[in-house]
């Protein structure tokens, strides 16, 4: 992928979550759609593009959102890097990769800056934030992809 498409992926996933994703949230839930760029892109393109589209994804979020800066840039870099690792371990041709990689990695970047805020003693417990907050999104962002990039894909190539 050109370097001009990953601009367009970072600038157009930043711009959107903060923008249009937010009218669009079911009960109070926001699809995370930087997560989801980043997972597709590190399974698609290996764990540079992955790491670094994560990195740049998730320190904008941090200047758009506020909060500690890099909190987001760390965790999603991380879950980059591991989704762009995958295809060396299973086939991503197959969505269900696409769809469980999602699902896990909201979980997991979540859980990675719970622990990170612990150092600045975050209060709320981690069972609250998995029940209230991790788990509805990730469940948001794996329907996200099963239903607008797996599944279609899936059909097109049957």
């Amino acid at each position: 992928m050109r370097l001009a498409a990953y601009f367009l992926a970072v600038g157009g996933g930043t711009l959107a979550q903060s923008t249009v994703v937010p009218v669009f949230g079911v009960g109070g839930v926001v699809l995370d759609l930087p997560i989801v760029l980043v997972v597709l892109l590190g399974l698609h393109r290996g764990a540079n593009a992955g790491c670094l589209t994560g990195f740049a994804l998730g320190l904008l979020q941090d200047v758009v959102a506020g909060g500690p800066l890099g909190l987001q840039a760390l965790s999603k870099a991380i879950v980059g890097f591991v989704a762009g690792e995958l295809p060396r371990v299973y086939l991503v041709s197959n969505p269900v990769v696409s769809i469980v990689a999602v699902l896990l990695a909201t979980l997991v970047d979540g859980t990675l800056r719970f622990v990170v805020l612990q150092a600045f003693h975050y209060p709320a417990p981690f069972g609250e934030l998995l029940v209230g907050v991790m788990l509805p999104q990730a469940a948001l962002n794996t329907l996200v992809v099963a239903a607008w990039v797996a599944l279609p894909l899936r059909w097109v190539r049957a």
